[in-house]
Order: C-alpha cells, then structure tokens, then sequence
C-alpha cells in the first residue's frame, strides 16, 4: 500500500480479520481494534462511534453500501454516523443479504430477517461459521463439521468432520472449506470430504473473487488450481499472513495479520 502518515500509530500491530472495497473505501475490521475506513486519499479513520473499543470483529459484510459488522456481542449495521444493533446479539460471525432477505451465521445456527424481526431458520444448537446459498442447497459450515440442504428433495444431510469449518466456497463445482486446523477441505461430488494439509501452510480462509478461488494462509495469499488431477496452491503474494481478500477493478485488497492491510495490482 502506498506510503503515508494518516495510519493509526499502532496500525501494524491490528490482527486484520476482514476487509471489503466498494466504490466509496476500503474497510477494515480487527479483533479487539475496531473497524477503520480507508478513503482514496489513504486516510484511515476509524469507525468507532457505538462500537466498544476493543470490540471483536470476526468479519465484515457489505451490500448495497450497507456495511455490517459480525461481532462477538452481536451484528451491526453502520448509519453513516455510528454503529446501530442490527436486532440480533447473539455472537455473528456471517451476514449475507440474498433478495429480500438478510441471513446471519450465529452461535445458535442461522438466523433470518424479512421484515424487521430476525427469526432462527436452522441447525439450532449449532455454531454457524459460514454458509453458501446454492440454486440447489444450502450449505453450512458449523463447528463439527458440514451440514448440507438438498432444496428439491427437502432434506438435511450432516457430515461430521470433528473439526470446526470457519469458510467455505465452491472451487470447480468441488465444495471447499477451510477447518479451524488449517486444513483445506475438498468435497469429491460425492458426500466425502479430503482434509489436506499444505505443508506448514495454516489456511484461514478461502473465498472466490471474479471467478478466481483464493486461499488465504499465514504464509500469504495462493489461488487454486488443477495440475493433472491433483488440486495445488499457486502463490498470488507471500510473506505475510493473510486472512481475508476482497477485490476491486484490478487491486486485490488483503486483511493482514500484523501487516496492515496490502494492496496487489493483478
């Protein structure tokens, strides 16, 4: 990221956990540091106003220049002027705005709101991490595993995995995740899921941007990839730990552990 002086003091020592570009800035949310803004001009302002201070932000989540903020003590939307509760205090680690609806992945499953009040929609009990909406399935990642919703046969099917799934994306029509251990998860098609381990590599998350799957490691940024049947990493920027990446035009925004939040033109 280019060089200037408007950064918080501390700025390096944030553990970056989330970070959404848009047309208006760039925002970035921490555990235990709060959420900054980061307008064309490089200035970092933070968005603290009704947040507590060292508030735990495990990701960000932006629709329609709406930004909400999954927190440990519950979801939050930004009014222009300062964090209002969004109705739903229970732990939120995942909002996702689908039509008219508004989705959150909680502590007690996935919650729903279509109007003004959030009702609970499924996998009560449950540790929800993240979810994917599919014209043919839901798929939830929980903290002993994957749960999966066939919508044309309405059933359930649970697959345990005895580890926590915190992301998931959709990588060659191959259902991927990752684990709380580092792992990177790959379905087969099948109902059987391969738990792989890159070396010392610790994936965080993955996520799909323009059509590219990205898995974000504390070794760097790597994008999938297919080499003769066998799924490796290629590397996109390393050297640093990445949690999380979203993308703009041609500029890769990535959320950094201990290395502020890094920019890569593609």
């Amino acid at each position: 990221m280019q060089t200037e002086t408007k950064k918080p003091w501390n700025w390096m020592l944030f553990p970056f956990s989330s970070v959404k570009a848009s047309s208006f800035g760039v925002f970035a949310a921490s555990v235990g540091y709060g959420v900054y803004e980061i307008d064309h001009n490089y200035k970092w302002d933070k968005l603290g106003s009704g947040l507590q201070d060292y508030a735990n932000i495990y990701r960000l989540g932006l629709h329609q220049e709406l930004l909400h903020a999954c927190t440990a003590d519950g979801l939050y939307e930004w009014a222009g002027e300062q964090w209002e509760k969004d109705g739903l205090s229970l732990p939120c680690y995942q909002y996702k705005r689908i039509g008219g609806a508004c989705y959150a992945a909680t502590d007690d499953g996935i919650w729903v709101r279509t109007g003004s009040k959030w009702g609970q929609l499924c996998c009560e009990g449950l540790k929800v991490y993240d979810f994917l909406n599919l014209p043919q399935y839901v798929i939830v990642g929980h903290n002993s595993g994957i749960s999966l919703y066939d919508r044309f046969m309405d059933e359930w099917a649970s697959f345990e995995l005895n580890r926590s799934v915190t992301s998931l994306a959709v990588y060659r029509g191959h259902l991927i995740g990752a684990s709380d251990r580092g792992e990177l998860i790959v379905g087969d098609k099948k109902g059987r899921f391969e738990l792989i381990q890159f070396g010392r590599r610790f994936v965080f998350s993955v996520a799909v941007k323009e059509g590219v799957t990205y898995a974000c490691t504390d070794h760097g940024l790597y994008k999938l990839a297919y080499i003769a049947d066998r799924l490796i990493l290629l590397a996109v920027e390393t050297g640093f730990p990445v949690t999380d990446v979203d993308l703009r035009g041609n500029t890769l925004y990535m959320a950094t552990l201990f290395h502020g939040v890094r920019t890569l033109e593609i």
